[in-house]
């Protein structure tokens, strides 16, 4: 069972990097392309959690925790740059 899934971890690993980086670049596209704000919006909060889940997966490759704090900074800055985005949208402003 352990050769087992030393064979299939690896190949998980690599097919899971596969599926994030093209998410990343269709995340990227509609970044790029999107025909309104919201959908930009929308496409920059995605965008950075496929980021945290691709250094997510580098980390859980390498076996290094330096990777999940990597993970956990972006994952608080991409929370508060979509809340101040969101907020910018409905209201015109983001410092009231």
């Amino acid at each position: 069972m352990n050769e087992l899934s030393a064979f299939l971890l690896p190949l998980a690993l690599n097919f899971a990097l596969g599926c994030v980086g093209l998410a990343l670049v269709f995340c990227t596209l509609r970044l790029l392309r999107g025909p309104s704000a919201q959908d930009r919006v929308l496409a920059l909060d995605t965008l950075w959690m496929c980021a945290m889940l691709l250094i997510l997966l580098l980390g859980m490759r390498h076996g290094s925790l330096v990777y999940f704090e990597a993970a956990l900074l972006i994952a608080l800055l991409g929370f508060v740059s979509t809340v101040a985005l969101a907020k910018f949208l409905m209201r015109g402003e983001v410092i009231e």
